[in-house]
Parts: structure tokens; C-alpha cells; sequence
């Protein structure tokens, strides 16, 4: 079985243009034996740079860097709204957990801080305690979702990703608003599955998939995005 969720329609559509640089991963950039030692962040540092009342600047540390993450654009915030309206609507259907977005604070591995722009809590935090959670019972996610923008490539393509495999996430996504892609990474897998047309999500304990059109989904986004400006 299947389950269609979140869109408003399925459609079809030829293949979409797709870019090839964004197949390519990066490769790690050489420290040159000049450049000086790194400042190296604790989990406490960075909570105090944390703002909890604003949802920018996004800070998270992963291997004692310090990621900062100014305010997203308008495609990004839509993306955001869209993957997560269907990943929620499926997941809460399917029992499997609770799909929701940034800010968090997720520390996944010990002294580490991660904001993923959409994620997957498994259902199991919720049923093993009898008050509510706190982002410090979350310890694996389902699901990590990064929308990436010029200014995150290296991030996302690499620091994250290599960080979401080592700590056990079940699937790590990179969504590519201008390819119209996504990246999807699991841990057992040395190179991403690249899909354009249609994208299927089966958690474990699920009794059906998620499909997603990516061509309406992208479609949807970037239709929004237009709108706006001429309004």
C-alpha cells in the first residue's frame, strides 16, 4: 500500500531540468599547516548565543564548529511549509512519530546541537514517558530535512550529512530548490539517491508509504513564490 499525503494533487510531468554540479558532492578543503587552531564551542556557549523567542540567527554546534544560519528566504520558508504539512499529515496517520521544523535543540550526540529545517521525532519518545518530552529525550530522528541555499552547500552537503549518518538518523534529506532534487542519504549508503520525479518515505512500523510528486511540489512552491510578488 501507498499512502498520497500533502499535496494538493498528483500530477504527471516530464523529467525536470536538472542540474549536474548539484549531484556532486564536496569534497573536505584541506587545513592549510598555517592556518590557525579553530576555536573549539561547548553546548553551553552556544545556548547562551540562543535566542529563544527568535527563530534567526539558527545556531548549532556539530564537532566543536559553531554553524550559524542567518534568517532563510521566501522559497525556503515555503519549502519548509509544504514538506512539512505532508510529512506531518503521514506520519501522525502512520503512528510513527511527530514530523515538525526548527527552532529546536536536539542533541543527538553528546555535545552537539542540531536545528534540522524539518525533522521526524519517533513516535517511541512520546510513549516512554509519562511526562511531556523535552528536546533533551530526543536522542534519534526518523527523519532530518535541510533546504539548501548557496550559503549552506558545504554545510549540508557535508558537515550535516556526514554528521545525521554517524548519528544513527534513519534518512537524511537535502532538498535542492533550484535543481528541483533531493538528495536522499541513508546510513548504510556511500553516495545519495538523486530523485527528481517522484520521492517514496517508508519509515519502520509504517503499513504504507509516503509519495510524493516532487514535480508538484516544487511546482507548488515556486508557483507561491510568484505570487507574492504580484500581489
Amino acid at each position: 500500500m501507498s499512502s498520497r499525503i500533502g499535496l494538493r494533487r498528483i500530477v504527471h510531468r516530464d523529467h525536470l531540468p536538472f542540474s549536474r554540479n548539484a549531484e556532486q558532492t564536496m569534497g573536505m578543503p584541506a587545513l592549510s599547516t598555517d592556518s590557525p587552531p579553530r576555536r573549539r564551542w561547548t553546548t553551553a556557549q552556544v545556548r547562551d548565543l540562543i535566542d529563544e523567542s527568535r527563530a534567526w540567527p539558527r545556531y548549532e554546534l556539530i564537532d566543536g564548529e559553531l554553524i550559524v544560519t542567518p534568517s532563510a528566504s521566501y522559497p525556503h520558508q515555503i519549502a519548509v511549509s509544504e514538506i512539512l504539512l505532508a510529512i506531518k499529515e503521514y506520519s501522525f496517520a502512520q503512528k510513527v512519530g511527530l514530523a515538525v521544523c526548527s527552532p529546536a535543540d536536539l542533541e543527538l550526540q553528546t555535545g552537539t546541537i542540531t536545528q534540522p529545517d524539518v525533522f521526524v521525532v519517533p513516535a517511541s519518545v512520546f510513549r516512554d514517558t509519562d511526562d511531556p518530552p523535552t528536546w533533551a529525550d530526543v536522542t534519534a530522528l526518523l527523519l532530518a530535512v535541510e533546504i539548501i541555499s548557496p550559503s549552506s552547500v558545504r554545510t549540508d552537503r557535508i558537515i550535516k550529512r556526514d554528521f545525521y549518518l554517524r548519528a544513527g538518523v534513519a534518512e537524511y534529506w537535502i532538498v535542492d530548490l533550484d535543481a528541483r532534487i533531493v538528495e536522499r542519504w541513508v546510513p548504510a549508503g556511500e553516495t545519495p539517491e538523486i530523485l527528481r520525479t517522484t520521492l517514496e518515505w517508508k519509515p519502520v512500523g509504517a503499513a504504507a508509504a509516503l509519495i510524493v510528486d516532487l514535480a508538484e511540489l516544487f511546482n507548488t512552491i515556486w508557483t507561491q513564490h510568484r505570487e507574492l510578488h504580484q500581489r
